[in-house]
C-alpha cells in the first residue's frame, strides 16, 4: 500500500508515523509514505498558498492552484483511478468498515487542509472521498490523515504480527476489546481474574468474549446491533441489561 499526503507540514506526517508498528512497516517496505509539500507549488517568492475568501469573512482559504499542482506532481506515480481523500469535518464519519474498504486499495492520496479550508473548485476537481475523524475541528488535516493511515495500515498483511492481529479481529466483530492484564498478579488490592491464571484456553476465550460483550454494552451499546452474537450471547446481553 502506498500513501501520498498533500500537506503544508510534511514533517509532521512523516515523523509522526515513523514509530511503533507503522514505523516498522515503513522500514520493512510493507507500506510506503510520501508527503508532498503544497508550498513547493505556491509559485511565489514567499511560498504563500492562502488568500482572503471572496465574499468576506474571517480567516484565510487555501488557493486552488498550489493544491492542484501538488496533486499533478503525483500523476506519474499513481493510477488514473487512485482515490483522493480530503480530510474534512463534512466527510463520512471514519469507521473500521471504511478502513477495511480503503485497505483494499493499492494506493491512496490524502489531502490535508488548513486555515478556513480549501478553495471548493480544486476539491470538486480532484477529490473522490471526504472523510471526518470526528465532529470537531482540528487546526489542519494532518492528524486526521495520520489516523486514517494508521487504521488502514493495520489491515495490510504483514503490518501486524499474529498477536496484534487477534486484537484487530476482535474489534472487527463490532465489539470493544476485553480487559487486559499482565504482571504483577495483584496491584493496589486488585487481582487478575482467576480464569486468566488457570491455563484453560477454552475458558479464557469464553471469558474474554463475554467481557467484550459486557464492555461494549456499557460503553458503546449501539455497536451490538451489528455484532454477530450466538443465541447464548443474546441471552447474556438481556441479563446484563437488567443488571446495569
Amino acid at each position: 500500500m502506498r500513501f501520498y499526503v498533500l500537506t503544508l507540514f510534511p514533517e509532521m506526517v512523516t515523523e509522526g508515523l515513523a514509530h511503533s508498528v507503522i514505523g516498522r512497516a515503513l522500514k520493512e517496505g510493507i507500506i510506503e509514505l510520501t508527503a508532498v509539500n503544497i508550498r513547493d507549488f505556491a509559485g511565489n517568492k514567499h511560498n504563500s498558498v492562502d488568500d482572503y475568501p471572496y465574499g468576506g469573512g474571517a480567516g484565510m482559504v487555501m488557493q486552488a492552484p498550489p493544491v492542484y499542482n501538488a496533486y499533478l506532481s503525483l500523476k506519474d506515480k499513481i493510477s488514473d483511478g487512485c482515490r483522493v481523500v480530503y480530510m474534512t469535518p463534512q466527510g463520512r464519519p471514519f469507521k473500521q468498515s471504511i478502513a477495511e474498504e480503503l485497505a483494499s486499495e493499492d494506493e491512496l492520496v490524502l489531502l490535508c487542509g488548513h486555515y478556513e479550508g480549501i478553495d471548493e473548485r480544486v476539491i470538486e476537481e480532484i477529490v473522490t472521498d471526504e472523510i471526518s475523524v470526528g465532529d470537531y475541528v482540528l487546526t489542519g488535516g494532518e492528524l486526521a490523515a495520520m489516523t486514517v493511515i494508521d487504521a488502514v495500515s493495520r489491515l495490510i498483511p504483514g503490518v501486524l504480527n499474529k498477536e496484534e492481529s487477534h486484537i484487530e479481529e476482535s474489534f472487527s466483530d463490532s465489539l470493544l476489546e476485553y480487559p487486559q492484564y499482565t504482571r504483577p498478579p495483584e496491584f493496589m488490592g486488585r487481582r487478575v481474574p482467576d480464569v486468566l491464571l488457570g491455563g484453560n484456553h477454552g475458558l479464557v476465550d469464553k471469558w474474554r468474549r463475554e467481557k467484550a460483550i459486557e464492555r461494549t454494552l456499557k460503553k458503546r451499546p449501539e455497536l451490538l446491533e451489528k455484532a454477530s452474537l450466538t443465541e447464548d450471547e443474546r441471552i447474556l446481553v438481556k441479563r446484563l441489561k437488567k443488571e446495569i
